[in-house]
């Protein structure tokens, strides 16, 4: 069982969230909106709390929300935010600075994705996934094929 700290409670954040504390990971969820709170109740038998989830209500780029939301003791550090600059920045304030042994990051810019990576940040792309999927669907020949 690992310890994570998710950032940004939104359709992807809160949908994973869910899905790591019903697979029995301790989970924390932190979002600068009160309201995104109800995304991690949707469609449970009881509260986020109830299902012994924590929720803290804060910036990402402030060191407090962070260490309020268990950061110093988390084993995975998923940045979500619907801003690569925001998900790019806490990333690096998690692995560098906090030195979570797992770090991973939504990047929406594909080029951006592919030199963090370079960096050492394990970059999720959903551009990339999306184009490879339309190519894949279309059975697309190789380029110079």
């Amino acid at each position: 069982m690992s310890f994570v700290l998710i950032v940004g409670s939104g359709r992807v954040g809160s949908t994973v969230a869910r899905n790591l504390l019903a697979a029995g990971h301790e989970v924390s969820v932190l979002d600068g909106d009160p309201l995104s709170h109800e995304r991690l109740d949707a469609g449970q038998d009881s509260t986020w709390e109830g299902a012994g989830g924590r929720f803290t209500i804060g910036q990402a780029i402030e060191r407090d929300a962070l260490v309020e939301a268990g950061i110093e003791s988390a084993d995975v550090f998923i940045a979500s935010t619907n801003g690569d600059n925001t998900n790019l920045t806490i990333a690096q304030i998690a692995q560098k600075m906090f030195k979570v042994p797992r770090v991973m990051v939504r990047v929406m810019d594909p080029a951006r994705a592919e030199w963090y990576s370079a960096q050492g940040l394990e970059t999720i792309c959903p551009t990339s996934y999306a184009v490879d999927m339309f190519e894949k669907a279309l059975e697309l020949p190789e380029a110079g094929a």
